[in-house]
């Protein structure tokens, strides 16, 4: 990884359209070994893929919080069994299991406040493995690259 594979992985991430033309005139190489070079990242799994970034709000989500879950143990069934049911949340958009008072941190997308309290009741409450929920929301988001 040398200087312009730093380039174009930062131009790639501030626009993954780029056309190869384009990509190669911004980071100052050939169309030929740029195109070389993104084949690379790609094959090598540097660069895992293109996403569309979406407007939530156009979408419909009006509540966006962060979710600290805290297991009744520390097993790998347990565990297992909450990712399981994480899984097929929707309303789940992110889920890490991380160090510290809890297992898993969620960022959880709805409707409204109201459709999170459903979620938070009858989705998380409902799992057999939960022991606790924290919910932070989200006020603002002045720095977002997801």
């Amino acid at each position: 990884m040398d200087r312009f594979d730093e380039r174009i992985l930062h131009e790639l991430q501030s626009d993954g359209r780029l056309s190869n033309v384009e990509l190669a005139e911004r980071i100052g190489l050939s169309p030929s070994a740029t195109l070389r070079r993104v084949q690379e990242l790609e094959r090598s799994g540097v660069i895992k893929g293109y996403r569309a970034v979406l407007d939530a709000e156009k979408l419909g989500v009006g509540f966006v919080a962060y979710v600290s879950i805290g297991l009744s143990d520390h097993s790998q069934k347990s565990q297992r069994g909450f990712e399981e049911h994480v899984a097929l949340a929707k309303e789940v958009t992110e889920c890490h299991n991380i160090t510290g008072a809890n297992e898993y941190l969620l960022r959880v997308e709805t409707q409204d406040l109201s459709r999170y309290k459903r979620f938070h009741s009858e989705v998380l409450g409902e799992i057999p493995q939960v022991n606790s929920i924290t919910t932070l929301v989200v006020m603002d988001s002045p720095k977002d690259n997801r």
